[in-house]
């Protein structure tokens, strides 16, 4: 059987294996994404919530708590959480990128309206930090509290970086590691601190999500300018919506004098025209861009795997070990 089959995909397995706590996930998502007072709120949620994404996110806080031998009712709440935390940034950034579509579906903002979008965000977050608090732990509210600050910092670095042909990989970095990563690493280290594992066991799981969270988004920049029908995107989206992505910074970094112009015409100024995207194409080959990033990612997904490597030996463990391997076996 091949890796593209759903049955050989790790987090098809990672489900699999996580089913019973995602159900229960999933109806507290429900039940909490209620409103007595604006219906909008659980419209606009459910559009998102349930247009069929992985749930990745909540799945790592499970798998981690579950491998730490958590037995305790409050991985549930953690993972409700941290998809509600997640849910709430998908709502904020189509907006702020003026997105059309998430999951190739029509987005909320453009089947309701941007002030939904934000204000439903707005109810998300509200609702995940009364989820943490309910765990009784302030170490759990700190490390979400934190991840939730450093994803919305993240996202304005963005804003500043996005564009300007200074941005190196030093910033792309501290902007993967707050949009991305954050989420990716807080999720799995609640998961051992409600456990109350050992301090080595959280900083591990901690470093895991930290490198699985660059990988994810690298690989994310890889595909865009490589093209995958899974995606729900379009080859050039990032190109046509000016995004400086890692294959770019490094084919910039590289440029003579006449590609840097091209790059500062088509990123900077926006003056885009036909065959420019194919040209971006040629550039990135041109300077082995691609294939650099690729490194960069697979660099990543060992740092992951070394992580997990210092964790007790079990079949979550080694679900995980293969999740990271498989973030970049997508483009392989």
């Amino acid at each position: 059987m091949s890796l593209d089959q759903p049955s050989q995909k790790p987090h098809d397995r990672l489900a699999a294996a996580l089913a019973e706590e995602m159900g229960a996930v999933n109806a507290l998502i429900r039940d909490r994404m209620a409103s007595e007072h604006a219906p909008r709120i659980p419209e606009v949620t459910a559009h998102l919530v349930e247009a069929g994404g992985k749930r990745l996110r909540p799945m790592l806080t499970l798998a981690a708590a579950k491998m730490c031998g958590y037995a305790g009712p409050y991985h549930i709440h953690l993972a409700a959480t941290v998809e509600f935390i997640h849910t709430a940034t998908l709502l904020h950034d189509d907006v702020v990128d003026e997105s059309e579509q998430r999951r190739g579906r029509p987005t909320a903002n453009l089947l309701w309206d941007n002030q939904s979008s934000v204000l439903v965000g707005d109810y998300l977050f509200a609702r995940s930090f009364q989820l943490m608090v309910e765990t009784g732990s302030l170490r759990v509210l700190d490390i979400l509290a934190n991840a939730a600050a450093t994803i919305a910092e993240g996202e304005v670095l963005q804003l500043s970086a996005a564009r300007d042909l200074g941005t190196d990989e030093g910033v792309y970095l501290k902007i993967v590691r707050g949009k991305t990563a954050a989420l990716f690493s807080a999720a799995m280290e609640v998961g051992g601190v409600i456990a109350e594992r050992s301090e080595a066991e959280v900083r591990a799981l901690y470093d895991y999500g930290d490198a699985l969270g660059i990988a994810f988004q690298i690989v994310d920049d890889l595909l865009d300018y490589g093209g995958s029908d899974a995606t729900g995107k379009n080859i050039g989206d990032d190109f046509r919506e000016r995004k400086l992505t890692l294959p770019v910074i490094k084919a910039v970094a590289a440029a003579t004098g006449e590609e840097r112009a091209f790059w500062v015409r088509v990123i900077e100024k926006g003056d885009q025209r036909d065959g420019d995207l194919e040209h971006a194409l040629e550039l990135l080959a041109r300077h082995g861009a691609m294939e650099a990033a690729r490194a960069d990612a697979l660099g990543w997904v060992a740092t992951a795997k070394a992580a997990m490597a210092t964790l007790p030996e079990s079949d979550l463990r080694g679900m995980l070990v293969d999740l990271a391997d498989y973030v970049v076996a997508r483009i392989s």
